[in-house]
């Protein structure tokens, strides 16, 4: 039987004066797999396809981000009502895995995870086989590279959520490292330890490809941006914040090295963001809090080494998490996610002192929101923004972050061995929430405590709390009445699929 390709998705025509050409790609078609990749349009469509993958509702779009994960992390308000009005929510926040209303959001998740990885493996495949369709050697590095990155940015995450506690944990867990193509292939299992290597292979191996190559070293972000004034000969290599370049596969390196615990190395690769400079001598990308907040910008785009664009952002995830809207009936629609107002007092409560400065607690949460008893419910305005917003929509509204600078920080203040770097770092990371008046870090015991709230403050509503209390192996989550126990963290593969571990 032929192999088919999972996607191919029909690519618009890309226009020199906007983005818009280049990320808006909803029609689809299949074809073959060997017709697909005999023209380099071939292999555009196949990785702009990975993306929209990634972008999906069931993955990164929604249950990776803003809804499933966070509620494993007990971030959102979820009282024991909702037992049966919301059983799903309920029931992820107690990591009740055996019940049906989880079962299909972590059967989702984890079959997105892999039909992405499957898509980004046929990449690799013709690519490695000869990729004569591409003729420009640096294009066809750039391209291969942006696969091996998405498979092991997948992967990553297949790691955190259904693998073993990194460190200290008793039960081990093998997991699918899945290098197949076709939809009736079956990915090998490996153990830890065996799967760490080839994810950090994975990681190598894209940015071996990606270094000098990706046009992130011949143009900065800015300029990439900007095809109006930036004319390459090869415009599908506009808009790098979209892809997984070169920068962005080096803050997921530091990501992987924290989660593992090999701190030294996550501090190496989170600095070697931090000091790296673009073709025009300044820092490749800065912390963005002060000029995306002051421009209604709440995702703070500008600081993103790497975002998913979703056109329809502003109506399906504020369905869910309100965002700017309010005077709803909380009882009635109790799909909605948002906090208690003392939940979102003790989400800032170690810099209550600076509350009235910081543009996070001012700007992303919409404060007006109530029940209809009159009590505050605040909801998260990260990803909504006014309907009379017209500007750079695509580029700075249309977002979901994935990897950005205000985590690369965070990972070098927690993983740097100098106390005087570590506040140097943080002094700077606090300027750009608008907060100069913030205590200084004492030792380093009161670093790791402080950065493990920043995590939580910072990232909201992007998925990474969750796995940041997995790493550590934390007993205690915030908003979570019991201890955490170590099967609690360990998501169960989908009962539908090969499990070597039962």
């Amino acid at each position: 039987m032929k192999t088919y390709i999972l996607f191919l998705f029909a690519l618009l025509t890309v226009c020199l004066t906007s983005c818009d050409d280049w990320l808006d790609v909803r029609a689809g078609n299949t074809i073959k797999e060997e017709d697909q990749f005999r023209t380099y349009k071939g292999f555009r469509d196949a990785l702009t396809g990975c993306y929209m993958a990634m972008a999906d509702q069931k993955t990164y779009g929604q249950r990776m981000t803003m809804t499933t994960v966070e509620l494993l992390a007990n971030l959102w308000y979820c009282p024991e009502e909702n037992k049966t009005r919301t059983p799903e929510y309920y029931y992820l926040t107690t990591h009740s895995y055996t019940q049906d209303a989880v079962l299909t959001p972590i059967d989702e998740i984890y079959r997105g995870l892999f039909n992405t990885i499957a898509q980004a493996n046929v990449i690799i495949k013709h690519a490695e086989a000869g990729g004569e369709a591409i003729n420009d050697e640096k294009t066809r590095a750039t391209i291969t590279g942006e696969a091996y990155a998405i498979r092991a940015y997948c992967q990553l995450d297949v790691l955190r959520l259904f693998g073993q506690l990194p460190q200290g944990g008793s039960k081990q867990v093998s997991l699918p490292y899945s290098y197949v193509t076709g939809i009736n292939e079956m990915p090998s299992y490996y153990a830890f330890d065996d799967y760490v290597t080839l994810l950090k292979a994975d990681i190598d191996k894209a940015l071996s490809l990606l270094e000098d190559n990706d046009p992130i070293f011949q143009y900065t972000f800015e300029d990439l941006n900007s095809p109006t004034t930036t004319l390459m000969e090869d415009s599908y290599f506009y808009y790098r914040q979209f892809r997984l370049n070169y920068w962005a596969v080096k803050a997921l390196q530091a990501r992987m090295y924290l989660y593992l615990g090999e701190n030294n190395n996550a501090y190496k690769a989170a600095m070697s963001v931090i000091n790296a400079k673009g073709i025009d001598g300044n820092p490749i990308m800065e912390l963005s809090g002060l000029t995306d907040m002051g421009a209604n910008r709440f995702a703070c785009p500008s600081e993103c080494l790497f975002y998913l664009s979703k056109y329809d952002i502003n109506t399906y995830a504020n369905n869910v998490l309100v965002g700017g809207n309010w005077g709803l009936d909380w009882q009635i629609t109790s799909r909605y996610l948002y906090l208690t107002e003392d939940m979102l007092h003790q989400l800032y409560l170690s810099i209550a002192s600076s509350t009235g400065s910081h543009n996070r607690y001012n700007n992303i949460w919409n404060r007006q929101a109530k029940a209809p008893s009159g009590a505050i419910c605040p909801t998260l305005k990260k990803y909504w923004y006014s309907e009379e917003t017209t500007n750079d929509l695509m580029l700075k509204h249309q977002i979901i972050p994935m990897l950005r600078m205000s985590e690369i920080y965070l990972i070098a203040i927690e993983t740097t061995t100098s106390l005087t770097e570590a506040n140097s770092l943080y002094t700077t990371y606090m300027r750009s929430c608008a907060v100069s008046n913030h205590s200084t870090f004492g030792s380093t015991n009161e670093v790791k405590e402080e950065i493990i709230n920043e995590y939580r403050r910072k990232l909201f509503g992007e998925g990474q709390m969750f796995y940041t209390y997995k790493r550590i192996n934390s007993a205690k989550m915030l908003w979570k009445a019991e201890e955490v126990q170590e099967d609690e963290y360990i998501v169960p593969l989908p009962q539908t699929e090969y499990n070597p571990n039962n």
